[in-house]
């Protein structure tokens, strides 16, 4: 079983996620896509953020009626700091003599000018198959935002395909989607529509947990 693992705060999760995983399943052919919420990003601040049993309902409820979708706990369960690396190693032992080949890393072409600094960069590059996705341009700025932490979000935003680290990283060429959580809770905060922005069991979600202040 080819599989290719998803990380991100979801918060919350929107088409826009779901539309990447389609696309990496299709284009690269993988089985089963794994969406892994983190517990504690080591590369932000998450503002206005929903409790993590909130956003790994709403991953679950996301995946369902796909069953190349999954939602996986473990960064919830591990707790402490959510480092990939770990999350690669244990979804490794997990799916040890089910899996066909390395598991796959999604990451956005927004991470790769600081990816060299994510916890044990290097091995996590050779240890899976780097998947770099296209991320639209939108706006990340407002007290909705996720603010980097420290030396995070001090390089360029900008591709960096040629370093080494990428030598052996697929690009995909996914649909464009101008959707983000930062948007879409600013939306909900506001009273704006945001309906269609996210699967309809999420939307249900959010409304009767009256979550990033719905009203």
């Amino acid at each position: 079983m080819k599989i290719a693992i998803l990380g991100g705060s979801f918060n919350p999760i929107h088409i826009g996620h779901l539309a990447l995983a389609d696309d990496v399943c299709v284009t690269l052919g993988y089985d089963k896509i794994l969406f892994v919420p983190a517990l504690n990003p080591p590369h932000k601040e998450m503002n206005d953020a929903a409790s993590a049993q909130d956003r790994l309902a709403m991953v679950r409820d996301a995946c369902k009626g796909d069953s190349r979708f999954a939602a996986e706990d473990c960064e919830i369960v591990r707790g402490g700091v959510s480092y990939t690396y770990d999350t690669v190693c244990c979804l490794e032992q997990k799916y040890r003599g089910r899996l066909d080949g390395k598991i796959g890393l999604i990451i956005g072409s927004d991470l790769t000018a600081e990816f060299h600094l994510w916890h044990n960069a290097a091995e996590l590059a050779n240890k899976c198959d780097l998947i770099l996705a296209r991320r639209p341009a939108v706006s990340g700025e407002g007290s909705f935002s996720n603010k980097p932490i420290g030396a995070y979000g001090m390089h360029p935003v900008a591709a960096c395909e040629s370093e080494p680290l990428f030598a052996h990283a697929r690009t995909i060429e996914n649909p464009l989607l101008s959707i983000s959580s930062t948007d879409i809770r600013g939306r909900i905060a506001q009273g704006k529509s945001f309906a269609y922005l996210v699967p309809s069991a999420v939307l249900k979600y959010i409304r009767t947990g009256k979550l990033y202040g719905y009203r």
